[in-house]
C-alpha cells in the first residue's frame, strides 16, 4: 500500500509539473512521460505474474489384469472414449494394435496418474495386497472372466504324521453331467467324491504316512476330461509326545491298555494307581528321573501336559491339591481329562459346574451304540451316560440323539475334558487299533494346552505368487535377523519393521520371483512357505481381491467428465520491461526540457 501512494503522488507531481510549464507545445506528451515513469517503476519493482493453463489430464483410467475379455475393453472404451488411459499389470496380454504400458504394481499407477478418480479393472483383478496402495481411488471391477476350477478350498498346511488330515471345499458347476473329485497324494488317488450336480462343496481324507514336505494334488474329471487340477502343498510334522500323568483309584482295564498305547507311541507316561486305604503303586514309562508323585504340586504338574484321572482320584484331593490343580489348568500349564464313572462328577473337577451327567436306562447302557466324530473311523461302545449340552461346552464326540458323550471346556488357558464312555479297550481287544487311537487322540488333543513357542514367523497371505509381495510376520524374533531362501537362489535378508502395537511383532516384505517352496529363518525358527504358480488357485485369489476391494474406503468419485485440467504454470514478466520504460520516459523529458 506505501509502495502505491508513493506512485500515485510521484504521477501526480508531474503531471502537475508537466502543466505548469510556459510553454504548452508537446505538453499531452510530458504527462504521458511522467506517467510511463512512475509506470516503469512499478513494472520493475512489482512484474506482473502470468497463468498458463496446462493439458488436460485423465480422471479416469483402465486397468488389465489377467484373463480378461477384449469385448469388455471396447465397450468399455466406447462409453468412456477412445482417449482414456488403458494400462496392463503382468500377466495380461496387450489389446490388438494397441502397445499397452505394462505396470509392475499398483502404487505406479498413483505415479503414472495422480489426478486418477476412478479405474476401472478388467480380467481377474489385482492381489489383495495392491489395495492398500489404491487410498481413496474407486475401483470398478469388470469380473468378465467366467468362474471356473476351484473357488475355494481349506486345509491343515502342517498335519501330523499318522493322524487323520482332510481338504475341503468349492468346484464351480462344469456343464451338465456329475465330476468327480480326487485327490492324490504320494503317487495315487488317495479319496475321491462324486459331485451329481457338476460341482459344489466336497472334502477329501488322507491320513500322511510320511514325514516332510509333499504337494499332493487336488484334481477334478468329467468323464476322461480334466476340469482343473490345483497343488495341496503340505509339511507333515513328525508326532510331538505326550507328557501324561494318570491318576487311577485302583487297577482298571480302562487306564491299563491307556497307559500301554501311550507307552508303546513313546509318549511320557506316569501312573499313580491306589491299591488300598494309603498305598498306592507308581510306575514310569518313558521319562527319566521320574518325579515323586505323592503330592500334587507345582513343579509337578509343571512335568506333565496332561492329567487323565477318574472320579474317585479327583474326589480324594485335599483343598490345597485340587486349588493346585485348577491354578495350573488355568495358566495354561497342563489340562484334565477326567474318565466320568461315576453319575456326580466331583467338585474338585476344574470348572466342573459346566458338566451335568445325563444317566441312561439299565438297558440302553448294555447295548453298543454308535460313536461320531471328525473323520471318525466306525466306531461303537457302550454309552452308561450323556452329557448335557451348554454353551460353555465343546462337543467332541456325540453318541446316541446326538448327544455329547465327551466334551471340552475352556478354563483360562488351559481345557477340562470329560468323557462318559468308561470301557473303550475292547477296540484293542477287538484288533480295532485304528479306532482305540483315534478316539484318544481326539480327547488328549483336545486336553493338551497349546505349547509356548519362543518364537515364530507366520505368513500373512493366504495364496502368494511370484511377482506378488508376500508380508512375513516375526513372534518374539528381538533383534535376529529374518533370513529367506528361494528355489536355486541365494539366501536373503529382509529388512522388518516393528509394529506400532504388539512390541513382539515385527514385519517384513519379500518380492518372490519363482514358484515352489521357500524357506524363512530367524534365529533357530524354520518356517516353509509355498508360492503358487500364477495360473494356479485363480478362484480363491479372485474372491479375496473383490472382497479387499469392496472393503476399500471410498473415495470421492469420479466427475462426469473424464479428464479434466491440470493447474497450468505461473509466468513473471522480466523486470527490464520496467526499467526500459523508465529510462525511455525520463530520457524524454531530460531532452524534451532541453530543446
Amino acid at each position: 500500500m506505501l509502495f502505491l501512494i508513493s506512485g500515485l503522488l510521484l504521477a501526480l507531481l508531474l503531471t502537475v509539473l508537466a502543466l505548469r510549464r510556459p510553454d504548452a507545445r508537446r505538453r499531452v506528451w510530458r504527462v504521458a512521460a511522467g506517467l510511463g515513469a512512475v509506470a516503469g517503476l512499478g513494472l520493475a519493482a512489482f512484474p506482473p505474474v502470468q497463468e498458463q493453463a496446462g493439458p488436460a489430464r485423465p480422471t479416469t483410467a483402465i486397468l488389465l489384469t489377467a484373463s480378461y475379455s477384449p469385448d469388455t475393453l471396447r465397450a468399455l472404451l466406447r462409453r468412456l472414449g477412445p482417449t482414456t488411459p488403458v494400462y496392463r499389470r503382468y500377466g495380461a496380454a496387450a489389446p490388438a494394435g494397441n502397445d499397452t504400458l505394462t505396470l509392475p504394481n499398483a502404487t505406479a499407477i498413483g505415479l503414472l496418474l495422480p489426478g486418477l478418480r476412478e479405474l476401472h479393472v478388467l480380467g481377474r483383478g489385482l492381489p489383495a495386497a495392491d489395495v492398500p496402495a489404491l487410498p481413496g481411488l474407486p475401483l470398478r471391477l469388470h469380473a468378465d472372466a467366467p468362474a471356473a476350477g476351484f473357488q475355494q478350498a481349506t486345509w491343515d498346511a502342517q498335519p501330523e504324521l499318522g493322524q487323520p488330515w482332510s481338504v475341503a471345499g468349492q468346484l464351480a458347476k462344469v456343464g451338465n453331467g456329475p465330476v468327480w473329485v480326487r485327490l492324490r497324494a504320494a503317487g495315487a488317488v488317495r479319496d475321491s467324491v462324486r459331485l451329481p450336480a457338476g460341482g459344489g462343496p466336497f472334502e477329501l481324507r488322507f491320513v500322511p504316512r510320511a514325514t516332510g514336505r509333499a504337494v499332493y494334488g487336488l484334481e477334478a474329471r468329467q468323464g476322461a476330461r480334466l476340469v482343473a487340477r490345483e497343488p495341496v502343498p503340505v509339511e507333515v510334522q513328525a508326532p510331538q509326545p505326550l507328557r501324561v500323568l494318570v491318576l487311577a483309584a485302583a487297577p482298571s482295564f480302562e487306564l491299563r491298555f491307556l497307559k500301554e498305547y501311550l507307552a508303546a507311541h513313546q509318549h511320557t507316561v506316569a501312573v499313580r494307581t491306589g491299591l488300598s486305604r494309603g498305598l498306592t503303586q507308581t510306575e514310569f514309562l518313558n521319562l527319566p528321573n521320574p518325579p515323586a508323585l505323592g503330592r500334587l504340586t507345582p513343579a509337578l504338574l509343571a512335568r506333565f501336559e496332561v492329567v487323565v484321572t477318574d472320579a474317585a482320584s479327583l474326589a480324594g484331593l485335599g483343598g490345597a491339591e485340587a486349588a493346585t490343580l485348577q491354578r495350573a489348568v488355568r495358566e495354561g500349564t497342563c489340562g484334565v481329562l477326567l474318565v466320568a464313572d461315576t453319575p456326580t462328577l466331583p467338585r474338585q473337577l476344574p470348572g466342573a459346574s459346566a458338566f451335568r451327567v445325563q444317566l441312561r436306562s439299565a438297558a440302553a447302557a448294555l447295548v453298543a451304540q454308535p460313536l461320531r466324530w471328525p473323520a471318525a473311523p466306525a466306531a461303537a461302545a457302550l454309552v452308561p451316560a450323556t452329557l448335557r449340552p451348554t454353551t460353555a461346552l465343546r462337543a467332541l464326540i456325540s453318541g446316541p440323539d446326538r448327544q455329547p458323550v465327551a466334551a471340552a471346556r475352556a478354563l483360562g488357558l488351559g481345557t477340562v475334558v470329560v468323557s462318559t464312555i468308561t470301557e473303550s479297550f475292547p477296540w484293542a481287544l477287538q484288533n480295532k487299533a485304528a479306532t482305540y487311537a483315534a478316539y484318544w487322540s481326539r480327547l488328549l488333543t483336545a486336553a493338551r494346552p497349546v505349547r509356548r513357542m519362543s518364537g515364530a514367523i507366520q505368513g500373512l497371505n493366504s495364496w502368494p505368487t511370484p511377482n506378488e509381495p508376500l508380508h512375513l510376520r516375526t513372534v518374539g524374533a528381538g533383534s535376529a535377523s529374518l533370513w529367506l531362501a528361494a528355489p536355486a537362489t541365494d539366501t536373503l535378508r529382509l529388512a522388518q519393521r516393528p509394529d506400532a502395537w504388539v512390541a513382539e511383532w515385527a514385519t517384513a516384505t519379500y518380492w518372490p520371483a519363482v514358484a515352489g517352496w521357500h524357506q524363512a529363518r530367524v534365529g533357530t525358527v524354520r518356517q516353509w512357505f509355498y508360492v503358487y504358480g500364477s495360473p494356479q488357485w485363480a478362484g480363491p485369489r479372485r474372491q479375496q481381491w473383490q472382497r479387499a476391494a469392496a472393503l476399500a474406503p471410498a473415495g470421492p468419485g469420479a466427475e462426469a467428465a473424464t479428464t479434466v485440467a491440470v493447474p497450468g504454470r505461473r509466468t513473471t514478466w522480466p523486470r527490464w520491461w520496467g526499467y526500459a520504460l523508465f529510462l525511455l520516459a525520463a530520457g524524454f523529458l531530460w531532452l524534451e526540457e532541453k530543446l
